[in-house]
C-alpha cells in the first residue's frame, strides 16, 4: 500500500501524486496537438522541396540530352567532313590513274609503232638510191627481163617499209607547206597557177605512222 501526500484545492482533497501525472499528461496531450497542428505545414514544405528536387534532375536531364545531341551533331559533321576528304582524295587518285593509264597506252602504241623509227630513217638513202635507180633502168635499153626483176625487188622493199607505216610525201605541183616542205629554192614560172607551188622535187619526204621523219627538199615557183 502507498501513501499520497493530500494537498486542499478549495474545499476538494486533492492526492498530489495524481495531479502531477494528470499535468503532465495534459502538456503531452498539448504538445501532441501542436505537433498535429505543425505536420501539414512541415509535409508541404517537403512536397516543394521534392518538387524542386525533381524539377533541377528534369532541368539536369534536358541539359545531359541537349549536350549529348550537340556532341553527337559535331561528331557527325567531322566524320561527314573526313569522309568529303577522303572521296575527294580517292576521285583525284583514281583520275590520275586514269590518265597515266591513258598516257602509258599511248606510249605504248606510239612505241610500237616507231620502234624501228631509226632503222627505217637509215633506209631512206637506201630508197632515194632505188628511185634514181629505177628512173635509169625505164631510161636505158637494158633487157626488159632484168628491169621487171629489179623492179620486182625494189616494189617488195617499199611495201615491206609502207607495212610499217613508213609513207611518201606527195608535194608536185602542191601548195608549198612549211610543215612537210623545205624549200631549196625558187624559180620563176610562166604559170600563174604555179606561183607557190612545188614546181620540182629533189628529195621525198616521208612520214612514219603520220609523224613527220624528213622534209621534203623542194623548188618552189615564183
Amino acid at each position: 500500500m502507498s501513501f499520497c501526500p493530500i494537498i486542499v484545492i478549495g474545499k476538494k482533497f486533492v492526492c498530489t501524486t495524481f495531479a502531477a501525472n494528470f499535468k503532465n499528461v495534459d502538456k503531452n496531450h498539448t504538445d501532441m496537438q501542436e505537433n498535429e497542428f505543425d505536420n501539414p505545414t512541415d509535409e508541404i514544405a517537403e512536397n516543394q522541396s521534392s518538387d524542386r528536387e525533381e524539377t533541377i534532375i528534369e532541368s539536369e536531364k534536358e541539359n545531359f540530352t541537349e549536350g549529348n545531341d550537340h556532341g553527337d551533331n559535331e561528331a557527325i559533321t567531322k566524320l561527314q567532313k573526313e569522309l568529303d576528304e577522303q572521296k575527294d582524295k580517292y576521285i583525284r587518285l583514281f583520275a590520275e590513274f586514269d590518265n597515266y593509264k591513258r598516257r602509258t597506252s599511248k606510249e605504248a602504241v606510239e612505241l610500237r609503232q616507231t620502234a624501228g623509227k631509226e632503222v627505217i630513217i637509215s633506209l631512206l638513202d637506201v630508197l632515194d638510191d632505188m628511185d634514181r635507180a629505177e628512173k635509169q633502168l625505164q631510161e636505158s635499153d637494158a633487157d626488159k627481163i632484168l628491169q621487171e626483176g629489179i623492179m620486182l625487188v625494189f616494189d617488195k622493199f617499199r611495201k615491206t617499209l609502207q607495212s610499217k607505216g613508213l609513207k611518201a610525201i606527195e608535194t608536185y605541183h602542191t601548195e608549198f607547206d612549211v610543215e612537210k616542205d623545205e624549200a631549196v629554192s625558187e624559180i620563176a614560172v610562166d604559170d600563174k597557177k604555179l606561183k607557190g607551188k612545188v614546181v620540182a622535187e629533189l628529195q621525198k619526204g616521208y612520214l612514219l605512222n603520220d609523224k613527220l621523219i624528213r622534209f621534203a627538199k623542194v623548188v618552189v615557183g615564183k
